[in-house]
């Protein structure tokens, strides 16, 4: 059984998408189990449209709801303790749940994630991981957003959680793992890039397999199955991903009607427009992780339908079935034994020169 906690009030809809998306979840993982944070006002109705998943749900009542506008500190202070948001968070906290996920205000969620849930030992700061679709099928990308900037210690931490999300997700043993740079070669890129890169090539984990720096056009390829950036390169990639998905959409369509032959050639390969329709559904790859968090948080996008909600609830169902918290802290456990013992020799052989 997999209890997932839900800010019903986060997103631009609140229950009137967040509750639809979870009966979606409930049909196909019946083992799921909701705790579920609202007005009630707002939720009960909604709830009562759906019987078998208010059967397996429980239902408590919010003093607030954090609005998709509200400055983070501002959330924190207001919010804590009587919000759907914070409440949701406190049921993981307090072991109600395994997993909390919310389509709610990200720079609110993030700030009361942390306070609520503390960071990981060993971890200084948080990453938005988000699954990106690719030729070769899904990759992971991180960070998409949560901080700005990163040293290469930071980098490293989020090569190690990425790839353990990623053992999780995808179930592949050792996932391989790319620094996004400039260029590929060993001498471009920033002073952090670069020794974040010397840092992996040096330490063996048995839980990655570092595979050098990758480009912009290698995330679409899934040359590697983790891709590690800072959040603002990483928020920059995924908007303009997003962005160029929906103009190719739009042009594909804008062609496909111009003509009578255009048309009758749309209604021949209509499969195959299909298959690429399903392929670049971004429903389909809704929800972000938040790693780095004695917790598993995920942040579904505001704006999604329920079928993307469901999306993002089924991201944290596989996270919490195949340990995603166990196989990160075990990694990151593995690196701080070997790193230090990495740098003694390090410096010795500095201080022998």
């Amino acid at each position: 059984m997999i209890r997932i906690s839900i800010d019903a009030m986060g997103g631009d809809f609140g229950p009137e998408i967040v509750v639809p998306g979870a009966a979606i979840a409930l049909e196909r993982h019946p083992d799921i189990r909701f705790v579920i944070y609202g007005l009630a006002d707002r939720v009960e109705p909604v709830l009562a449209r759906y019987p078998r998943l208010q059967a397996a749900s429980t239902f408590h009542a919010s003093e607030i709801a954090i609005r998709m506008d509200e400055k983070p500190s501002q959330a924190l202070r207001n919010g804590r303790g009587k919000s759907s948001m914070w409440q949701s968070l406190e049921a993981v906290q307090a072991g109600e749940a395994d997993v909390c996920v919310s389509a709610g205000n990200t720079g609110a969620l993030m700030a009361m994630s942390k306070f609520c849930l503390r960071m990981m030992a060993d971890v200084e700061r948080p990453a938005i991981a988000a699954i990106w679709p690719t030729l070769r099928g899904e990759s992971i990308v991180l960070d998409v957003g949560a901080t700005i900037g990163a040293n290469a210690q930071q980098l490293v931490d989020y090569a190690v959680m990425g790839a353990g999300m990623a053992r999780a997700l995808f179930e592949i043993k050792r996932p391989t793992v790319g620094l996004l740079n400039v260029g590929v070669e060993e001498v471009k890129g920033l002073d952090e890039i670069r020794e974040a890169a010397q840092i992996l090539r040096e330490v063996p984990l048995a839980g990655l397999e570092y595979s050098g720096f990758v480009e912009g056009n290698d995330i679409g390829k899934g040359t590697v199955d983790v891709v590690v950036t800072e959040g603002f390169s990483g928020n920059i990639a995924l908007k303009a991903a997003e962005g160029t998905a929906r103009q190719m959409a739009d042009l594909l369509r804008a062609a496909m009607n111009r003509t009578w032959m255009a048309k009758i050639g749309y209604i021949f390969a209509k499969s195959a427009f299909d298959r690429l329709r399903e392929k670049m559904d971004p429903r389909k790859v809704n929800g972000g992780v938040f790693l780095g968090l004695n917790g598993v948080v995920i942040k579904s996008h505001g704006g999604a339908d329920a079928e993307g909600f469901a999306a993002a609830l089924e991201v944290g169902y596989d996270m919490v079935r195949n340990a995603l918290l166990e196989k990160i802290s075990a990694d990151l456990s593995q690196f701080h034994e070997i790193r230090p013992a990495a740098a003694t020799v390090e410096d010795d052989a500095e201080e022998q020169q």
